[in-house]
Order: structure tokens, then C-alpha cells, then sequence
């Protein structure tokens, strides 16, 4: 039984100023006529069925997800009542998943869960459907957590890298065992990741049944099954949505805040991963539309506005419907959203944020 839980929560920093807590990045048109989060759902929907995907957001966003995605059930709408990083969510996820189907499940059939971002771009999607059916094979079939390692065209510095375990040349769409997780590298690091073949860039998304990764956080994340047992007993009150999410409220205080790479993910010795090349970007700061949208002569990226340009080279500029010059000026990233205006240089765009709560103060 194939299901889906998408991860759709953000402080809607990254993007600002188009973004904000209220409407961060998955809700915003930025690639097409659709949000992003609907550009997710639509991507999965041929292989997944409206009423086996789950959004897991929280309580300052959930009236816009739901206006967005009037098709997927609004029992379907986790809201964490407080943020505490990808262990607590995904795994709480699961066992609303779990709760939710196990007592319709045929001999021998089990749940696998496909967790996705709410805010990645992907062109080829008719190969990434076909992998996400082959790794959910895989993992229901030997009790394994599949992952995607996207095939890195460039020394990255801003991902986390996949070590795969085999001495051969590593093909496309496959089923490799892990040999371990890296963290984000320097560029020489990075340059020698990709000069040997043998490393991916970790995407985020991840696929099992929920037996499996409930056992893996028995092993290694003991401190979180305790939490998720307190949380099972409350999941057959059967409530959604608001009502659950107070349910659980005081439980979820006592989730260690901690990504599940960090505590699950870099210590399991049962992970896979496909390696993939899909046109896949996590669209991570306003960076990537470099990578996305075509440029002009000058190699600008101009989206809803109307530029003047003089000696003005490499920017990046997203206005609404707005009048901009520029003169003489080079990697920039230039935006303006109603009375909020953001000049930065492209190498600053990663601290958007350190801004945001600068003004904050």
C-alpha cells in the first residue's frame, strides 16, 4: 500500500521577500501557473491516490494548504504542533499513516511511506515515478530504507553527500547499498567527491514501510519510540487535524530536536539508494533560479519585471510588474514583493535570513 507524506513546513526565510511564515516558498508560483506544494502533489498523483497522501505542516499554514490542495482529504493534514526537526516529523507521520490503514491491509501487504520536500523542482517525472515504484519495492521486500542520490553535475558545497558502496561504476537507477553519509564538504572535498564517481547528493527523500522504520528508531532513536508509544494510545481516538494536533501538543515537547540524517539516517546499517539523474534542484536560495530560468544577453534572470539595464551583468531580478534599472552592478539578486524590497549579493544569499531577524529586533 503506496502513501505519501509530504513535508511542507518552513519559515519562509529563504525567500523572502516573496516569502513569508505565513506563505513560505511551497506556496508560492514561482516556476509555473501552480504552487510548488501542487506541483508536488500533481507529480505523484499517477502512482498515488489523493487519499494517500499526507501533508505534514504546521498550525500557522494550515489554512493555506488546505485552500491549495481542496483534494486531498483535510484528515490528511498533519499539523505538528510545534517544530522539532525531520525525526519527530516524519516519524509522527508515520504513525498517522499506520494508524490510518493498517486495519485495511491484505495478508502480507504492507505500508510503505514515500516522504518528499514540498518545494523541489523535478523535470523528469515520468523516472522519477518509475523510482519511487522500484524503491518501494525494494523496501518492502527486504525490510530496507531506500533513498534517491541525485547524480551531482558539479562540485556542491551547499549539500550533503551519499558514499556508495561498490568498486563498479555506478548506473542510473540501480539499488546500492550505503556506505555512509557526509556532511556538507569544502570544495576541495566536494571536487573529490565527484572526481571519483562514488558520490551522490542526499535529496531528503526517503522510502520505507512503517514496520521498518519504526524498528530503526528502536535501535537508534530510543528516546523518540518512547514518545511515539505515549502518542499511539491517543492516535485511536481517532481525531484530526486541530483536535489531534492539542492531543499531542505536550508530547511533542518532549521530541530531542534533531534531523533525522543526524540521528537515524548516518547510523543504519539497512539504507539503499537509487542514484538518479531527474533534473532535480531543492530550489535552496534565490541562487537557483540561475540554474532554472533561461538568462538574457547579459546574463540576467529577469522574472515579473521590466528591466533597464546598463553595464549590468550575472543578476537576478523578481519584481511585481515593478520598473527596475540597473547600472553598472553585478551578481545581484535584486527583489521586490509589494512595500518589501531586497538588494543582496549573490554570495549573501544564504544569510537572508540573519537580515530577517535583524529586523526582527
Amino acid at each position: 500500500m503506496l502513501t505519501a507524506v509530504i513535508m511542507a513546513g518552513g519559515s519562509g526565510e529563504r525567500f523572502w521577500p516573496l516569502s513569508t511564515p505565513e506563505k513560505p516558498k511551497q506556496l508560492l508560483k514561482i516556476f509555473s501557473e501552480k504552487t510548488m506544494i501542487r506541483e508536488t502533489v500533481d507529480r505523484i498523483l499517477p502512482i498515488i491516490p489523493a487519499d494517500r497522501i499526507f501533508i505534514a505542516t504546521n498550525e500557522l499554514q494550515e489554512a493555506a494548504v488546505k485552500e491549495e490542495l481542496k483534494d486531498i482529504p483535510q484528515e490528511n493534514i498533519i499539523i505538528e504542533p510545534a517544530f522539532k526537526d525531520t525525526a519527530a516529523a516524519i516519524g509522527y507521520s508515520a504513525l498517522v499513516v499506520e494508524n490510518r490503514f493498517k486495519d485495511s491491509l491484505k495478508d502480507g501487504e504492507k505500508i510503505e511511506v514515500v516522504v518528499l520536500a514540498s518545494d523541489h523542482l523535478i523535470k523528469d517525472e515520468n523516472v522519477f515515478r518509475n523510482v519511487l515504484n522500484k524503491g518501494a519495492e525494494e523496501a518492502s521486500k527486504n525490510g530496507v530504507i531506500v533513498t534517491l542520490g541525485i547524480k551531482p553535475d558539479k562540485p556542491e558545497t551547499g549539500y550533503g553527500y551519499i558514499e556508495v558502496k561498490t568498486d563498479e561504476k555506478i548506473e542510473l537507477n540501480d539499488i546500492y547499498k550505503v556506505k555512509r553519509f557526509r556532511e556538507k564538504p569544502n570544495l576541495e572535498t566536494a571536487e573529490n567527491y565527484v572526481a571519483s564517481g562514488k558520490y551522490l547528493w542526499n535529496s531528503g527523500m526517503f522510502i520505507f514501510t512503517t514496520e521498518t522504520i519504526f524498528k530503526n528508531f528502536d535501535v537508534l532513536m530510543e528516546e523518540h519510540t518512547e514518545v511515539f508509544n505515549d502518542i499511539k494510545g491517543k492516535l485511536l481516538q481517532n481525531k484530526v487535524g486541530m483536535e489531534l494536533t492539542n492531543l499531542v501538543r505536550d508530547d511533542f515537547e518532549k521530541f530531542e530536536k534533531i534531523s533525522i540524517d543526524f540521528g537515524l539516517m548516518e547510523y543504519s546499517k539497512n539504507i539503499r539508494v537509487i542514484p538518479v539523474d531527474i533534473g532535480w534542484n531543492d530550489i535552496g536560495s534565490f541562487n537557483a533560479l540561475d540554474e532554472v530560468f533561461p538568462k538574457n544577453s547579459a546574463g540576467n534572470v529577469i522574472r515579473n519585471s521590466t528591466v533597464l539595464e546598463l553595464d549590468a551583468m550575472d543578476n537576478i531580478v523578481v519584481g511585481d510588474g515593478a520598473k527596475i534599472s540597473l547600472l553598472g552592478v553585478k551578481d545581484l539578486v535584486v527583489v521586490k514583493n509589494g512595500d518589501n524590497i531586497l538588494i543582496a549579493s549573490k554570495s549573501r544569499t544564504q544569510d537572508i535570513k540573519k537580515i530577517i531577524q535583524k529586523g526582527l529586533k
